[in-house]
């Protein structure tokens, strides 16, 4: 294995990076534009059963430390997006990971079966939307519903599935434990923050949704704890994600625990070509500090 190579629940990922759900992802060009970044694996935006136009504008507002979003999950529905998939998976050349919701467990499996034949590589099951409270606070935060959902989805696929988790529960490593327990290949930690923001001229909230998932630098303290514990409570591999937008932000969270990591706002804000300064950073680390692989670093700050 190289320096980068690490294996992801039976995928191997050289580097392990990858783009978060809800960053490009949907379009096949936008698939394979992310594909040809650098990352070990691309993800696509969240995909529900039917077709969803997600919430009305406004949407999206910068807060000053990262971004605010309420999009609703805005999707073209499973059988429409299959035609994306079978453009652009001939052309993308790296594992792609299938970001899946619904608003009942056996939904998750629906949308599995419905593309479980084409050669994608995984799936992520998006069990955490902040803004879309079915997806989200009434589905994510309840140990049954967990359990049942990776049981859908594990009953629909032979592929790796992992769950994204939301830090907006009280038990983060709980539910990680539920998930493992019930089969889950891996934890992608976290999803966005649960927040709002106010405009004190109209004097109500900005984005119509009201509130929103706020995502950048603020929530990766939250999101390296997040990481941190799941890693002392579960031995399935943990997906970081969470304000990561250099390449000391990935030495944080492999130390944390993370055996892969995803990049989402940072994208926005310096473009794709973050991935390769945050790969070349890396390996410059790994070479200055006398680790022979990435796998080293892996849960490295548990062990001083």
């Amino acid at each position: 294995m190289g320096k980068f190579e690490v294996a992801l629940s039976g995928m191997r990922l050289e580097p392990p990076i990858m783009n978060a759900s809800g960053v490009l992802g949907l379009a096949s060009s936008s698939l394979v534009m992310v594909a040809e970044a650098g990352v070990g694996a691309v993800v696509t935006k969240s995909i529900g059963l039917e077709p969803r136009a997600g919430n009305p504008n406004p949407t999206v507002v910068e807060a000053p430390c990262g971004l605010l979003n309420s999009m609703g999950l805005p999707n073209p529905g499973v059988e429409n997006f299959r035609v994306e998939l079978e453009e652009a998976l001939p052309r993308i050349g790296k594992p792609l990971i299938v970001s899946v919701f619904g608003f009942r467990p056996e939904e998750y499996g629906k949308v599995i079966r419905r593309i479980d034949d084409l050669p994608v590589a995984g799936f992520e099951l998006n069990v955490s939307c902040p803004h879309v409270g079915e997806v989200g606070t009434e589905l994510g935060s309840k140990p049954e519903n967990i359990r049942r959902v990776v049981e859908e989805a594990k009953a629909a696929t032979e592929k790796p599935v992992f769950i994204k988790l939301s830090p907006n529960v009280s038990d983060f490593a709980g539910l990680a434990k539920v998930a493992e327990e019930a089969g889950a290949d891996g934890i992608t930690a976290i999803n966005t923050v649960r927040a709002m923001a106010i405009d004190i001229e109209a004097g109500r909230p900005i984005l119509a949704g009201v509130f929103g998932g706020l995502s950048g630098p603020a929530i990766k303290p939250v999101a390296l704890r997040c990481v941190y514990e799941a890693y002392e409570t579960v031995g399935i591999p943990i997906i970081g994600c969470g304000g990561i937008s250099s390449w000391t932000d990935a030495v944080e969270f492999f130390m944390a625990g993370a055996s892969a990591i995803q990049v989402g706002t940072a994208i926005a804000y310096h473009g794709l070509e973050v991935f390769r300064h945050i790969i070349e950073g890396l390996a410059s680390y790994l070479e200055e500090h006398g680790f022979k692989s990435l796998r080293e670093l892996v849960g490295f700050a548990h062990r001083r």
